[in-house]
């Protein structure tokens, strides 16, 4: 019997020391596992982190690359806006010079019958009612005609007493003036007119060359003047 106890109580020390066994390899493998766990966690993490750089990398570079293309279609928008905006600007002058350009036939043709008015109007000296009474008429048909060429843009040069300007005159005649200095308009042969700003018809016109009188009268002072000295050389020569 005590035999039988003795080797319960073996039995008894190898159950707990196998369980001491196992506990211990338990709590190593625990050990392992958690050890395990966070090496993998800090590779994860590695890996995220590492994933998350070349992402932001990526996602700059693209951002670049989107940024520089959206700098060159801004110039290209510009630059067409640009073009656009001249190419209408060139539209709406070319079609104003056209119509003006047609105005200006149009109105040139009409202005020798102004000009014959003007001419009849001067020439005109109305004595008796009957002829007051055509003067008359004729007046009102000057002035109608007159105010539709202002509503058309149409305005007359005044011309006389100004600066002689190929730009809006055209010179007929030159002469001498002792009123006038060199090159001022005395006298109006046919009337220029503007059009809107633009010369329609330039002016003919007569101007002064100066006191041209006093520089004529110079040269035969001075051929008198060699005249008598050539006369009194002559004159010694023969004493």
């Amino acid at each position: 019997m005590i035999e039988n106890q003795s080797d319960n109580v073996d039995k008894k020390e190898e159950c707990v020391s196998e369980e001491s066994n196992i506990s211990e390899n338990s709590s190593v493998n625990e050990d392992k596992v958690g050890e395990d766990k966070q090496s993998s966690l800090k590779d994860d993490e590695n890996n995220y982190a590492e994933d998350l750089k070349n992402t932001i990398t990526n996602n700059d570079a693209r951002l670049e690359q989107l940024e520089k293309e959206h700098e060159t279609l801004k110039s290209q928008y510009v630059r067409i806006a640009a073009d656009f905006d001249n190419f209408r600007k060139r539209q709406s002058r070319d079609q104003d010079d056209l119509k003006i350009q047609l105005v200006s036939k149009a109105l040139t043709a009409i202005l020798p019958i102004v000009d014959n008015f003007e001419r009849a109007r001067q020439q005109l000296k109305p004595e008796g009612e009957e002829a007051q009474t055509l003067h008359r008429n004729y007046q009102g048909l000057y002035k109608q005609l007159v105010e539709v060429l202002k509503q058309q843009g149409v305005s007359p040069m005044r011309v006389v007493a100004q600066q002689f300007d190929p730009k809006l005159h055209e010179a007929v005649l030159r002469e001498p003036s002792e009123e006038f200095n060199e090159d001022i308009i005395t006298e109006e042969l046919q009337r220029g007119y503007h059009l809107e700003g633009k010369v329609l018809r330039h002016a003919l016109v007569k101007v002064s060359m100066g006191p041209g009188q006093q520089n004529s009268q110079e040269p035969e002072e001075k051929d008198k003047v060699e005249e008598d000295i050539d006369s009194e050389s002559t004159i010694s020569e023969n004493n």
